[in-house]
């Protein structure tokens, strides 16, 4: 099953579990975001009806942020104009997690949920050192050697 929604002056296909990108909504309640423009709504084999006010599109938001930068660059010829924008558009993106048309339910399955790694223990500053000379070269005598194998090159006699 799937639908055809309008949000943001743009028309999406989406179907249970979809994750799409539009432009910036607002957090709605507990970060769900509900379509109520939907144009269309296929029912079984083939068939796609139009919905009455009863189609719904519910979806979770996943992530906002701003898409990658757009340059807007506008020039007149044989008349000196140049002008040079920048624009990086807000979006919201959002899984759909429930199409409800007709009486009918059709829901995404649960993602299971992420658990965080454990972040490793933050190490001594007098370890980098210890490392060095277990290795048998400490650092100062690395940097030594790299000046000392840079030497002027030989001036030429005339």
């Amino acid at each position: 099953m799937y639908a055809v929604i309008r949000a943001g002056g743009k028309q999406y296909r989406v179907a249970p579990g979809d994750v799409i990108r539009v432009e910036s909504q607002g957090n709605g309640s507990a970060g769900q975001v509900e379509f109520g423009d939907v144009l269309a709504v296929s029912g079984g084999e083939g068939q796609i009806g139009k919905p009455r006010s009863e189609a719904r599109v519910i979806g979770e938001v996943v992530e906002q942020g701003r898409e990658k930068k757009i340059l807007v660059f506008h020039y007149k010829r044989k008349k000196q104009y140049k002008k040079l924008r920048g624009h990086r558009q807000a979006f919201t993106a959002v899984r759909i997690t429930e199409i409800a048309f007709d009486g009918q339910k059709f829901s995404a399955p649960a993602l299971p949920k992420k658990e965080p790694k454990p972040k490793k223990a933050v190490k001594a500053e007098a370890e980098p050192a210890q490392r060095q000379a277990e290795a048998g070269t400490p650092a100062k005598k690395k940097a030594a050697k790299k000046t000392a194998a840079r030497k002027p090159a030989p001036k030429k006699k005339k």
